[in-house]
């Protein structure tokens, strides 16, 4: 039996620490290709704080490397286990601690399921917005290492607005905490917006303080066709342009259209070349929808459709969130997840498709567009090794084409392993020195999640 099992299992419940071959192959990696993963020496499941300090200290003696793990619905391999490391999953610290209808914040340990917390809130007439298309499995946790978005964040923002402060257990075992539970504090440095997005490689997240929102009244949601990508795109720019600030502005294409009428009854048109889905949540929504349709007219579109109520909308929602599914539908997946200025949005769609041309494959795209936040989706044969080969090429052309437009190599998916070299592209070498010692600061044994972001 090794070290780290020994001081293990004298640290912690025998319930707490799984040996099981087979159940730790189950914990060995998200859901992203093209990513390493290795068997993990030890994968603990604590249910406390105190559980998870016990679990670190240990590793962090004998320095074992330490992934933390949500649910691993991520798509960039930032929770790929490495061979001999301990695997910190926190799936069952899965507790709401507090709610607070005055000072409207939500206390939560890591492991709560976003739609778990949108509920709760929801009845007390509160809103949680973050709502990533995995909202039903992705825990807090994980939306935080990722700094995760969703379908709202036209209007809403991503998970860092809403993170006020953070419980973090450090490399050595010790408990920081950050931030506040005031409406308003600029004590000190941001530690707390530091820890966003940092994929585990800085500390272990275990309990959050998150802002929360008035529940806005129930959206509505117009449908516009369009006979092809670019009058869609432009009908986003005019959107935006006139001032409007929808719920949503959500776009898909042909591919992504078809792959949805593939898993599911929903009768998308199949004939469009894009879908464009613009929501309200305001005061009037009939005439919100009323001016983005005249909008959408404008810009082009060959048929406009208003949800008359709420069960029609949530309808038109269900179809974007299952774009991902529908396209699995179809073989192996290769999720890209680039950002580029919304004035850019059309280049980046029409470039995708010259790739998807250029490499012989299939490629969706879906875009969180009033954000220009795109997911062209590469669908090839795993076990075909010319198309898989075909299929990293036309990712990786797809990110250096959203370098090339101004924009990023993730918008909310993270780094991870998938796109280490192209975080190296955007933020050059001065970025990455500047990254390591920040890390070197909180980690100097490089324990945590070594291997991701650089």
């Amino acid at each position: 039996m090794s070290e780290l099992l020994v001081q293990l299992r004298d640290r912690l419940p025998a319930e707490v620490v799984v040996t099981d071959p087979d159940v730790m192959l189950t914990y060995t990696r998200d859901r992203a290709e093209f990513c390493e993963a290795g068997l993990p020496a030890a994968v603990v499941l604590p249910r406390t704080v105190a559980q998870v300090q016990e679990a670190v200290r240990a590793a962090y003696g004998l320095r074992v490397p330490i992934v933390t793990q949500g649910a691993r619905t991520g798509l960039s391999g930032g929770a790929n286990a490495s061979d001999g490391c301990m695997v910190l999953s926190l799936v069952k610290m899965d507790r709401i601690l507090e709610i607070d209808t005055v000072d409207r914040i939500a206390v939560v340990e890591a492991g709560v399921v976003n739609a778990d917390l949108t509920r709760a809130v929801n009845k007390l007439g509160l809103h949680y917005p973050p709502d990533p298309s995995s909202w039903e499995e992705c825990t807090i946790g994980g939306n935080i290492a990722t700094g995760a978005g969703g379908l709202c964040c036209v209007k809403y923002g991503v998970t860092a607005e809403y993170v006020l402060g953070l419980d973090i257990v450090l490399a050595d075992g010790r408990l920081m905490r950050t931030g506040r539970r005031t409406a308003k504090g600029v004590a000190g440095y941001d530690l707390t917006r530091l820890f966003v997005g940092s994929e585990g490689s800085l500390g272990i997240v275990v309990r959050a303080t998150l802002g929360l929102r008035p529940l806005p009244p129930q959206q509505l949601v117009l449908a516009a066709e369009f006979g092809s990508t670019d009058a869609a795109c432009d009908a986003v720019c005019r959107i935006m342009e006139r001032g409007h600030t929808p719920a949503l502005l959500e776009l898909m294409d042909r591919v992504t259209i078809s792959a949805i009428n593939r898993v599911a009854a929903m009768e998308l048109p199949k004939t469009t070349a894009a879908l464009l889905l613009v929501a309200s949540d305001g005061q009037d929504p009939a005439s919100d929808l009323a001016a983005y349709g005249l909008l959408c007219t404008e810009a082009g579109a060959v048929a406009v459709t208003r949800a008359d109520d709420a069960a029609e909308s949530e309808m038109l929602l269900q179809a974007r969130r299952l774009a991902h599914a529908g396209l699995t539908s179809m073989g192996s997946l290769l999720v890209d997840d680039v950002a580029v200025p919304r004035s850019r949005l059309a280049d980046l769609i029409t470039g995708v498709a010259a790739i998807a041309d250029e490499n012989r494959l299939v490629v969706g795209v879906s875009a969180h567009a009033g954000d220009g936040n795109t997911h062209p989706v590469v669908v090839f044969d795993a076990s075909d090794p010319d198309e898989s080969r075909r299929a990293q090429d036309a990712f990786a052309a797809i990110m250096s084409l959203g370098l090339e437009l101004g924009g990023t190599i993730t918008g909310e998916h993270g780094v991870g392993i998938l796109k280490k070299e192209w975080l190296a592209r955007e933020i050059t070498d001065l970025g990455i020195e500047m990254q390591r010692k920040v890390r070197h600061a909180f980690d100097p044994h490089g324990i945590l999640n070594p291997g991701k972001l650089f």
